[in-house]
């Protein structure tokens, strides 16, 4: 629970409360002083009527020494309310980013993108004021409140009971207002989620949006999207725009009823001029803590429904239990499919259908097949992206269930369909696996995924920066420089899922040629398209609906399988027959 966070900085708050009790113990007494300046300085009700400047003056310092004491009471007061409340958030951002990457792949997608950086970002910010609120306006909106009451009836009985009166329709129009803004508050966050999803979907998309002409399409989109968290956001500024008049108009009233009895207990010497004074002081900041408690309970009620938020994501369970095995195997590089079958969660519609394949050490592997036939499930199951719904994998010999998953993956390196690169050098993109890795080694992985020559051919050759998501490379750059950054890694599985689409026949010939000399040992495995990328291999799996239909070299598969002939025979057709690498 919150209180995990809370209590590593609770010296901070205690702190934080200390002093503003300091803070609004000067604000309380300061009115008491004002009555006696007015009763005693001024009028001289003590004096036969005669004002008394050097009591003011005394009491006149006294109030600026008490004004500067609560001042500096106040600054503290915020010093350590936001060291609590920003260290608190700081921990639970932390550890929020800490369990979003323990997620599966299946959990991310339930989240969604957009919500996950609305939890990590607003909803946590929201629950650092909420802690900051109750640490700071709790403790003062209850002195305030309940020390002015107190106050009021030491300094007159009568003008007590009319604020007590009043007292409970201020607290009736509160509830009321606060019971019906706070089923918005988790509508207004979802609503964010929203905003969030489609931001992160066009700001990385944007090249297709133009491309297609879809710009009017996006903003009609996020227009809706953002007009209804405005629709909500209203309604909750216009509950909170009625309820604020209505505090005021009744504290008006007790402040009009104060002066009307004032007026009568003056001539009946039941009050003086400075008790009303008073009075109306106190009641203005009984007002002011009644309508702090407005906006503290505002934030509490966002805080909370953020909370609730956040605590989705600290508690959920990674769904990928972690093995206990990550010591060393006989078997390197091994792997066998045993049977498996596989289903994605939510869905009744198999993927992948009893699956039956062993790949040996340092042979090289490719998967073929019709789009959506599961070769990108298949090899997904290797470093154990998804579990199985059925069967087993086996990564030397041992059951990728058993495995630790940091073991399992410093086992194998993936090359995904999508290159992606980071915001930073081209020589630490390629190092991203292997941060410890020699700027030689670095030259030699990138040589392997015939990078270098383009990369030295910039100006700053290793050094150049990259653009977000790697905008500013071609798409045959980026897939040459994940390939490097595969290679570099020292794994024991290759995986190359169809990342060499953006490379020409003859690039990609030497790739898989450099490949052979530096990574005899390393089990490879290729998902591609084209004949003359796999030709090579020493065995090639076509994959139909999720079955393995055919396996075997490319030779064999030629005079043997008909979809494979189908394949070999349209391609032939479109690519000149001297680019195939015989």
């Amino acid at each position: 629970m919150m209180w995990k966070y809370i209590r590593q900085y609770l010296f901070f708050a205690i702190l934080a409360a200390l002093f503003m009790i300091g803070e609004v113990s000067m604000d309380l007494i300061q009115p008491g002083i004002m009555s006696q300046i007015v009763d005693n300085g001024v009028l001289g009700l003590n004096n036969d009527g005669v004002g008394n400047l050097e009591l003011i003056w005394q009491l006149g310092i006294q109030m600026i020494g008490l004004v500067l004491f609560g001042g500096l009471c106040g600054a503290l007061n915020n010093v350590f309310v936001h060291m609590s409340g920003q260290n608190i958030g700081n921990e639970i951002r932390k550890d929020c980013f800490r369990q979003i990457m323990t997620f599966s792949f299946p959990q991310l997608d339930r989240f969604g993108t957009g919500s996950l950086v609305t939890r990590v970002t607003n909803d946590i910010t929201q629950v650092q004021t909420l802690v900051s609120q109750f640490v700071r306006g709790m403790i003062r909106t209850s002195l305030l409140m309940f020390g002015s009451m107190y106050c009021m009836f030491r300094l007159n009985r009568n003008f007590g009971f009319i604020v007590l009166c009043a007292f409970p329709l201020l607290v009736g129009c509160l509830v009321l207002c606060m019971s019906k803004a706070n089923p918005l508050f988790s509508k207004l966050q979802a609503q964010l989620d929203t905003i969030n999803d489609i931001m992160q979907e066009d700001v990385s998309s944007i090249r297709m949006i133009k491309a297609c002409v879809r710009e009017i399409y996006e903003k009609v989109r996020f227009g809706k999207a953002n007009n209804e968290l405005i629709k909500t956001q209203l309604r909750v500024l216009i509950i909170f725009a009625f309820m604020n008049p209505v505090i005021n108009a009744l504290m008006y009233i007790v402040v009009a009823i104060i002066l009307l009895v004032g007026s009568f207990e003056v001539g009946n010497n039941g009050a003086t001029p400075g008790n009303i004074m008073a009075a109306i002081t106190y009641t203005t900041q009984l007002l002011n803590g009644i309508l702090m408690l407005v906006l503290l309970f505002q934030n509490i009620s966002r805080g909370l429904a953020s909370w609730k938020r956040i605590k989705e994501v600290l508690y959920s369970q990674p769904e990928l239990r972690d093995g206990t095995f990550s010591g060393t195997t006989v078997q390197q590089g091994e792997i066998e499919f045993r049977n498996v079958s596989f289903t994605y969660p939510g869905s009744s519609q198999m993927v992948l259908d009893h699956i039956n394949l062993t790949i040996h050490q340092g042979e090289t592997i490719a998967i073929m097949g019709a789009t959506g036939c599961g070769k990108t499930t298949l090899v997904n199951l290797i470093p154990r992206f998804y579990d199985v719904t059925e069967g087993a994998v086996l990564v030397d010999g041992i059951d990728v269930r058993e495995y630790r998953q940091k073991a399992l993956r410093e086992k194998v390196a993936v090359v995904l369909q999508k290159s992606e690169l980071f915001s930073t050098t081209i020589c630490e993109n390629i190092a991203w696996g292997a941060q410890d890795a020699a700027m030689e080694k670095i030259k030699d992985a990138a040589i392997t995924a015939q990078a270098d020559d383009f990369i030295t051919s910039t100006p700053d050759c290793y050094n150049t920066m990259v653009a977000e998501r790697g905008m500013s490379l071609s798409g045959g750059q980026k897939q040459r420089i994940s390939i490097a950054r595969a290679v570099l890694k020292p794994a024991e599985i290759l995986i190359f899922d169809d990342c060499t689409s953006a490379l020409d026949l003859k690039t990609e010939a030497d790739l898989y040629a450099a490949l052979r000399k530096t990574n005899p040992k390393s089990s490879k495995i290729m998902i591609a398209q084209r004949i003359a990328s796999v030709r090579r291999a020493d065995r090639i799996v076509v994959l139909k609906n999720g079955k393995i239909v055919a396996c075997g070299p490319h030779k064999e598969l030629i005079k043997s399988c008909a979809i494979y002939q189908d394949i070999y025979h349209s391609q032939i057709g479109e690519e000149d027959e001297k680019h195939e690498y015989t």
